[in-house]
C-alpha cells in the first residue's frame, strides 16, 4: 500500500524525465479520457500543463500555509491588466525542468516547440502597465515576498488584430473559447459587490451618527487562481482574477413562454462586467461598465484581503503591519473609499481610526503626465452607481481641503486644483487626487517622471506632501527577457560568467571585460545573427516575406500613439525611400524596418498611422529598386509572444517619445539586454539607460523635456521646420499628395493636417532633423560591426539596474514596510541544482 502511494506521489511530484512522461500519461487517460494513441496536440499540451501544475501544487500550497503560520506581511497588488503571456516555458525556466519536458515529450512521440506554440497569450492587458505588473509578481515571488496579485479574468481581450488592406481590424479575442489549464476555480471564495441603492443614515446604539448601503444591486466575483512560482527557490504566489457571476439562475417563468432572451438577459447584464478588456486610449474616457469593473475588482478584492487577515490576526487597527495594498494606476483608487466604507459600516471604527488604516495600507503607483489620461469620473455616475462611497469621497475631500486651508492660506486658485471634486456645471471626482490624499506613499516609474509630475501636474500636493513622493523606476524579469526569450544568449553567458545574473542582474557587469575578448564577441555576434534568422523564418511561414537579415533590422514595437511617434519612424523610412531612388547605385546601408502594434479602435488618428505605414510599406516592398537595400513590414496582433521573437533579433531599438510624455517604458530595457542599440530621446527611462550604458554607447536625439516646454512657450511653428528641411518637406508632401494612396489622394489629410494645420503638438517636425541626423550615426556604426557589438555588448552588461526584482526590494524597503522579507525564498525541494 506504502509504495503504491510513493509512486505515485513520485509520478506526481517527480522532476525526472521518467516521472513527467508517465504524470502526462495518466492525465491523458484519467483527466481527459484519451490516450496517447488518440489524443491530439491541445490535448496533449492539456496533459503537460496538467503535468506541470502538478510540480507547483504542493509548492504552491506550502508557500500559502507558511506565510499563514509566520504571520508574513503580505503585499496585494491590484491592477485593472497582467499581461502574463504564455506561461508554460516561464513556469519550465523556473522549476527548471526545460530539458526534461522536452524529453519526455519527444519519448511520447510529440514535438515540445509545436506544443508550445497551442497556448495563446492570456488576453488580460494592452501592453505597458500590464507587462510590468506580471513582471513585478514574477519578481516577488522570486524574492520570496508574500505577493499577490488581483485582477479580473476577462473573457475577451482587448481585441485580436488584422491587417486588411493595409487597415487595423479588430476581432473578438476569445482566448478562454477552450478554457485555461493555468487557472483553479474556486466555488468557495465568491464575494458579493454591491452598486446602486442609497446611503440611509441612522443613530447607532452609543449614539453615534452612521450609515448603511440600502436596496442595492448585486453581482457576485468568483475566485480564480493562477500560480505565480518563483526561480527555482520553492516559493509560489498567486494571481487571483475575479469572474463576475448572476446571483440569478435562469428564470424559468420567462423561459417556459418562450422568451429565451429575457430568461439570460439579467445574467448577461452581470456576466457583463469581465465580459471584455477596455482597450488603452489616448484620453480618459468615463464609461460606466469601466467604472463597474473598477469598483468589482477593488470590493472583491477588499473582501478577500480582509477575511484572510481575520482568520490570522484580530484587530483591524493593525491592518498596515501585516497588509500593504498597491494601487497599480488609477483605477483601483476606489479602495480609499471603499476601504473607509468597511471600516466605518461594516466595522465600527470611527472616522480618524478608519482614515489612519487606510492611508498606511494603501499606495498609489502612478504611470502618466499627461493630465488629459487621468481618470475623472462624473458625480452624477458615481451617485447613481456608488452613493455611499461618494458621500465618503465628498468628506475626505472637506477635510482634506481644510488642510489645505490650514498648510497655504485662502488661495482659491490652488484649493480648485487639488480638489478631489473638480467644479463646474459637471463636477467629476479626480482620481489621482484622490490616490494622492488617501495613501501615504505615491510613486512614479522613472527618476524623469517622478520629476516631473513633482514638478506639474502634482506640484501642489508634493510642496504640501513632499514625504509622500518617491521614484520606484521600472523593470523587467530576466527570466522571461533574457534567459527565456533567448537562450543562446543566456546560455553563453552563464558559460562565461555563471548564473547568478538570473537573480542578480547587475552581475553581467562582469561582461564588461569581455569586449576586448574575440572569441566571445564571435558567439556573441553570431547569436544576433541566429536570432534574426529565426525570426525571418517566423515571418516568412506567417506572412510570406523574406526578410534580409543582412539588413539593420530597426524594430518600433509599442502600443500605437501620437506621443510614442511611429510617425517619425515611418516619415524617415519613407525619406530613405526616396533616397535610393534618387540615387539607385550610391551605397548604402541596408534596413529591414519592422513596425507591432495595436491602436485603440476608437483612436482614429492611430489607425491612420498603420494605414500609412502599410502604404509605405508597400510602395517599398514592391519597388526593385529597394532590393536588398530597404524593407518594410507591419507584424500583426503584437503580443506578449511576439515579442519574445522581435526583441532578440532586433539591432535597432526605436524609443522616440516626445520628451516628457512617456513615462518610463520597459520595451528599452527589454531590447538593451539582448543587445540592441538604442535611438531614443531623453523621455522615460531612456534617461537612466544613458547613466548605465554611458553616453558613447545609446544614441540620443532631440528636445530635452525643458527645450519642448521653451518651445511651445516661444511659439513653435511646424511651417518653419517644413520649409527648412527639403527632404522632410518631400516626404510630407508625397503623404499629402496621394503618393503613398494613389486610390485615394486625400486618404492621409489627417495626418498632414496634424503636423502643419494643427502644429504638430508633438513635435514631430522639430525632433525629425536631429533624428535623421542620429540614423546617420547608426549607419556609421553598423559598417563597423566589430564597434557595434562592443556597443551592443555594453548595453548587455549595464542594464542590471532594470531587473523587476530591483524594482520590488525598492518597493519592498520603502512603500510596503517589509524589507526583512527578501530573499527568504526556500530551495526547490525538487531542483537538480
Amino acid at each position: 500500500m506504502s509504495t503504491t502511494v510513493s509512486k505515485k506521489e513520485n509520478i506526481k511530484t517527480g522532476m525526472d524525465a521518467g516521472s513527467i512522461k508517465e504524470d502526462i500519461l495518466s492525465h491523458l487517460r484519467y483527466t481527459l479520457a484519451t490516450d496517447i494513441e488518440t489524443a491530439n496536440k491541445k490535448e496533449f499540451y492539456k496533459s503537460v500543463v496538467l503535468t506541470v501544475m502538478d510540480r507547483l501544487h504542493n509548492s504552491w500550497l506550502n508557500t500559502q500555509k507558511e506565510y499563514r503560520e509566520q504571520k508574513t506581511k503580505k503585499i496585494y497588488y491590484i491592477s485593472m491588466e497582467f499581461l502574463i503571456g504564455r506561461l508554460l516555458d516561464n513556469a519550465l525556466v523556473n522549476l527548471n525542468l526545460e530539458q526534461e519536458l522536452r524529453d519526455a515529450c519527444k519519448d511520447l512521440g510529440f514535438d515540445y516547440e509545436e506544443i508550445r506554440d497551442i497556448e495563446t497569450d492570456a488576453a488580460l492587458g494592452n501592453g505597458g502597465l500590464g507587462r510590468l505588473a506580471a513582471c513585478f509578481l514574477d519578481s516577488m515571488a522570486t524574492l520570496g515576498l508574500a505577493g499577490f496579485g488581483y485582477g479580473i479574468k476577462y473573457d475577451y481581450g482587448i481585441f485580436k488584430q488584422k491587417i486588411q488592406d493595409g487597415y487595423q481590424v479588430e476581432r473578438p479575442d476569445d482566448w478562454l473559447r477552450f478554457g485555461t489549464p493555468w487557472a483553479v476555480t474556486r466555488p468557495s471564495v465568491i464575494y458579493p459587490v454591491r452598486f446602486y441603492g442609497r446611503s440611509v443614515p441612522y443613530t447607532d446604539e452609543d449614539g453615534h451618527l452612521r450609515f448603511k448601503w440600502e436596496n442595492t444591486q448585486h453581482v457576485y466575483a468568483l475566485a480564480n487562481d493562477i500560480p505565480m512560482p518563483g526561480f527555482r527557490n520553492g516559493v509560489v504566489n498567486n494571481l487571483r482574477l475575479w469572474k463576475a457571476t448572476s446571483p440569478k439562475s435562469l428564470d424559468l417563468s420567462s423561459f417556459n413562454q418562450g422568451e429565451y432572451i429575457n430568461a439570460v438577459r439579467d445574467i448577461e447584464l452581470h456576466e457583463n462586467i469581465s465580459r471584455v478588456l477596455y482597450p488603452n486610449d489616448k484620453i480618459f474616457v468615463g464609461q460606466e461598465l469601466r467604472l463597474k469593473q473598477e469598483y468589482f475588482l477593488v470590493s472583491s478584492t477588499l473582501q478577500d484581503i480582509l477575511r484572510e487577515y481575520k482568520l490570522q490576526h484580530g484587530d483591524l487597527r493593525e491592518l498596515p503591519k501585516y497588509v500593504a495594498i498597491q494601487c497599480n494606476d488609477t483605477h483601483p483608487n476606489l479602495a480609499v473609499p471603499d476601504l473607509m466604507r468597511i471600516l466605518m459600516d461594516e466595522e465600527g471604527f470611527d472616522w480618524e481610526t478608519s482614515w489612519d488604516i487606510t492611508v498606511k495600507t494603501l499606495s498609489y503607483t502612478n504611470h502618466t503626465v499627461l493630465p488629459e489620461a487621468l481618470e475623472k469620473w462624473p458625480v452624477s455616475m458615481l451617485r447613481n452607481l456608488l452613493p455611499r462611497h461618494l458621500q465618503i469621497i465628498y468628506e475626505i475631500n472637506k477635510r482634506f481641503i481644510n488642510k489645505v486651508h490650514e498648510h497655504f492660506g485662502d488661495d482659491v486658485n490652488r484649493v480648485r486644483r487639488m480638489s478631489i471634486i473638480s467644479e463646474g456645471e459637471q463636477p467629476s471626482v479626480q482620481m489621482a487626487n484622490l490616490g494622492i490624499v488617501g495613501t501615504h506613499k505615491v510613486n512614479g516609474v522613472a527618476a524623469l517622471h517622478t520629476d516631473l509630475i513633482k514638478k506639474t501636474i502634482f506640484r501642489d500636493f508634493y510642496e504640501m506632501y513632499p514625504e509622500r513622493f518617491t521614484n520606484k523606476t521600472n523593470g523587467i524579469t530576466p527570466r522571461r527577457w533574457l534567459k527565456q526569450c533567448n537562450k543562446p544568449l543566456a546560455d553563453l553567458i552563464t558559460s562565461e560568467i555563471g548564473d547568478s545574473w538570473i537573480t542578480h542582474l547587475s552581475d553581467l557587469r562582469k561582461l564588461d571585460g569581455k569586449v576586448n575578448d574575440k572569441k566571445f564577441m564571435k558567439k556573441y555576434s553570431d547569436i544576433k545573427q541566429a536570432n534574426k534568422e529565426k525570426l525571418a523564418a517566423y515571418v516568412k511561414e506567417k506572412y510570406g516575406y523574406e526578410l534580409n537579415t543582412k539588413a539593420i533590422f530597426d524594430i518600433q514595437i509599442k502600443r500605437i500613439h501620437e506621443y510614442k511617434r511611429q510617425l517619425m519612424l515611418a516619415i524617415f523610412t519613407a525619406a530613405l525611400y526616396n533616397r535610393i531612388k534618387a540615387n539607385p547605385d550610391a551605397p548604402f546601408v541596408p534596413r529591414t524596418v519592422i513596425f507591432a502594434g495595436k491602436a485603440a479602435p476608437g483612436y482614429a488618428m492611430a489607425k491612420m498611422f498603420i494605414k500609412l505605414i502599410n502604404s509605405i510599406a508597400d510602395k517599398i516592398n514592391n519597388d526593385p529598386d529597394m532590393a536588398g537595400k530597404l524593407q518594410c513590414f507591419f507584424l500583426d496582433n503584437y503580443s506578449v509572444t511576439l515579442a519574445e521573437q522581435l526583441i532578440p533579433a532586433a539591432d535597432l531599438s526605436e524609443q522616440i517619445s516626445t520628451a516628457g510624455m512617456e513615462a518610463s517604458g520597459t520595451g528599452n530595457m527589454k531590447f538593451a539586454l539582448n543587445g540592441a542599440l538604442t535611438i531614443g530621446t531623453l523621455d522615460g527611462a531612456n534617461v537612466e539607460i544613458l547613466e548605465e550604458v554611458g553616453e558613447e554607447n545609446i544614441v540620443i536625439f532631440g528636445l530635452t523635456v525643458e527645450e519642448v516646454e521653451e518651445l511651445r512657450r516661444s511659439g513653435y511653428s511646424s511651417w518653419e521646420y517644413y520649409n527648412a528641411d527639403p527632404e522632410l518637406k518631400k516626404v510630407i508632401d508625397q503623404i499629402r499628395n496621394g503618393f503613398f494612396s494613389p486610390e485615394n489622394p486625400s486618404l492621409f489629410h489627417s495626418i498632414t493636417g496634424s503636423l502643419l494645420d494643427s502644429n504638430d503638438y508633438f513635435l514631430v517636425m522639430a525632433d525629425y532633423p536631429a533624428y535623421a541626423e542620429a540614423q546617420k550615426k547608426i549607419d556609421a556604426l553598423y559598417q563597423n560591426p566589430e564597434e557595434w557589438f562592443k556597443i551592443a555588448l555594453y548595453n548587455t552588461a549595464r542594464v542590471g539596474k532594470f531587473s523587476s526584482d530591483r524594482t520590488i526590494a525598492d518597493y519592498a524597503t520603502d512603500i510596503w514596510g517589509c524589507g526583512d522579507q527578501l530573499g527568504q525564498g526556500r530551495e526547490y525541494q525538487g531542483s537538480k541544482a
